[in-house]
Order: C-alpha cells, then sequence, then structure tokens
C-alpha cells in the first residue's frame, strides 16, 4: 500500500475523524484572533470610516470561495482519470462548503458596497462572475442530488467542475479585463498598499476560514464515506464497534 494507505476510504475515515478537531480548533482560535485584530486593533479607514471593517470577513470569504472550487475541481479530475473513490468523495464534500464561502461572500460585498457605491449590487464584473461561481456550486450538488448512481454522479459533476474552473481566473482578472467598482489588488507579491495591522488581521482570518473549510470538509467526508460504503465489510466492522461501545 505504502504512500497510497490513505487513499482507500477504510484507512482515510478514521485519520480524518482525528483531523478534524485539531483544525476547527485551530479555526475557532485563529478566528478570535482575526475579528479582535480586524475590529478593535486595526485603526480607522480614512474614506471608508468603520464600514471597511467587512474586509476582514468579506475577502477570505471570496479568496476561499475561489481557492476551493479550484480543490474541488482538482479532486473531480483525479476522479475521472484515477477512477478513485475517495477523490470523488473528496470532491463532493468540499462543495457545500464552497457554496456557503461564496454565497457569504456575496453577502457581505453587497453590505460593504451600500455605503461605499451607494447600491448592494451593480452587476459588476466581480460580482457577476463571483454569482456565476455560486451558481456553478449550487450546479454541482443539484447535479449530484439528480442522479441516483454515485459513479456516474461523480463522472457528470467532475466534468461540470472541470468546465466551470476557467471562471476562476476570469474572477481574479475581472477587475483588470474591465472597468469595475472593485479596486485592484492591495496585496500582491512582496507589497501590500494597506497598514500591517489591517494585513495581519485579514491574513489570520484567511487562515480561519481555510482551517474551517479542511474541518467542516472532513466531517463531510466521513459521513459520506459511510453512506457510499455502507455495503462494505470495513463499515459493517465499524457499526459492531460502536455497537460494543
Amino acid at each position: 500500500m505504502g504512500r497510497f494507505k490513505y487513499a482507500a476510504p477504510a484507512q482515510f475515515y478514521p485519520l480524518a475523524g482525528k483531523m478534524a478537531p485539531w483544525f476547527a480548533a485551530a479555526a475557532a482560535i485563529l478566528a478570535v484572533i482575526g475579528l479582535v485584530i480586524g475590529l478593535y486593533l486595526a485603526p480607522i479607514d480614512v474614506t471608508q470610516k468603520d464600514s471597511y471593517r467587512i474586509i476582514f470577513i468579506h475577502v477570505p470569504a471570496a479568496w476561499m470561495s475561489m481557492f476551493l472550487y479550484v480543490v474541488m475541481a482538482f479532486w473531480g479530475a483525479l476522479a475521472l482519470a484515477m477512477n478513485t473513490r475517495l477523490s470523488a468523495m473528496m470532491a463532493q464534500s468540499i462543495a457545500p462548503t464552497g457554496a456557503l464561502m461564496t454565497a457569504l461572500a456575496l453577502w457581505t460585498g453587497a453590505f460593504w458596497g451600500k455605503p461605499t457605491w451607494g447600491t448592494y449590487w451593480a452587476w459588476d464584473a466581480r460580482m457577476t462572475t463571483e454569482l456565476i461561481l455560486l451558481f456553478l456550486y449550487l450546479g454541482i450538488i443539484a447535479l449530484r442530488n439528480a442522479i441516483d448512481d454515485p459513479r456516474r454522479a461523480d463522472k457528470a459533476c467532475g466534468v461540470l467542475a472541470l468546465v466551470g474552473v476557467v471562471n476562476v481566473p476570469i474572477i481574479y482578472m475581472s477587475v483588470k479585463w474591465w472597468n469595475t467598482l472593485h479596486q485592484g489588488a492591495t496585496i500582491k507579491a512582496g507589497n501590500a498598499s494597506i497598514a500591517a495591522i489591517m494585513l495581519a488581521g485579514m491574513l489570520v482570518m484567511v487562515f480561519a476560514f481555510w482551517f474551517y473549510s479542511i474541518a467542516v470538509t472532513l466531517v463531510r467526508l466521513r459521513t459520506i464515506m459511510l453512506e457510499r460504503e455502507a455495503g462494505t465489510a470495513w463499515v459493517a466492522r465499524l457499526a459492531e464497534t460502536e455497537k460494543e461501545r
């Protein structure tokens, strides 16, 4: 088995159970630290006043919405190429969290836009492409639920995820390709145009969102494993062990 030991659901299931609480605890601690920095320690913005503080939720959620889609598409592609059950389950478990992050990014963006631009929604290029991302997530979830055969659903969702991944670079580049209400990137490699304390708070929140996403994905993955492997020997042994306890 070697390095591919954990490619089997039976082997990864207990590992996921051990990892999830640690990632959840780390996410909670980092979220508290990030919110303290963002809501109390970071200074008031000269032009946007306190309304800018929503970036400590909005920006991490937006970043995670794109990152999770790429990760989901990667696992979907791996499932298509190698026909691995765990890869397909991993992609399936990521989709709801990705949809949540995208919805949160759109929601917080709307509340940030009202005091900044005077409107909750303006069909801005980045807003629109982020909305398309939400539809892609929801479409993948709906497609999976519409197909009874899990293996066929894996293939269909994998193809849709790969087709939709082209939207991710479009979201990122939208502020450069079109005239939009959104400002350009304030954080670049080796350079940041925001105060150090603001950058620190934002990065802490990014890791908080990242660790939260890992934790809930692992918890959901364990549930999916039990559902899809219900007729296997390892699930039967697990059920017997639970009964004995």
